[in-house]
């Protein structure tokens, strides 16, 4: 799959389709609990609150999704999580892309907020390139070793 290939939107909970709906999710469970094989209940509230990022080609299928979680509902800050990219298009450059948008949207409609990430330890350097400096210590989560990560555009 070509990233020229893919549309990228964003979209409130309210704005997300029956059909979008279904493929983000689709993708985070095809990832996060086969892939992972992590048996855990992904539908936790957190979506109805958040900004749902991702990428469909054109025959509805999602190859990268994330969530923007508004400040307070996981942590005083904006909060980036479910990031998520199909195998099909792992490095070609997806996970950058799907990022730099996020980042970039909280950005630009948010005037540079701080945002928290929990992230899987062996993606640190991953996120740490966006600029995310690690912030407390490792912890498991549904057996798979975390640490948060803070971005803050203040610093950068």
């Amino acid at each position: 799959m070509e990233l020229n290939q893919l549309h990228w939107y964003i979209r409130t909970w309210e704005e997300l389709s029956k059909e979008e709906l279904y493929a983000i999710l689709t993708l985070r469970t095809e990832v996060f609990i086969i892939e992972q094989n992590c048996p855990y209940l992904d539908t936790d509230g957190k979506d109805l609150k958040s900004l749902h990022l991702f990428a469909m080609d054109k025959n509805n299928v999602v190859h990268a999704c994330l969530r923007l979680v508004k400040p307070g509902v996981s942590y005083p800050e904006w909060a980036i999580g479910r990031v998520a990219t199909s195998l099909e298009c792992r490095r070609s450059g997806i996970g950058k892309e799907l990022m730099k948008r996020g980042i970039d949207y909280l950005k630009k409609e948010y005037s540079d907020p701080s945002i928290r990430i929990s992230a899987q330890c062996y993606l640190k350097k991953f996120y740490s390139g966006f600029g995310f400096i690690e912030v407390g210590e490792e912890y498991l989560e549904d057996d798979i070793p975390h640490i948060e990560m803070l971005y803050n555009a203040e610093i950068k």
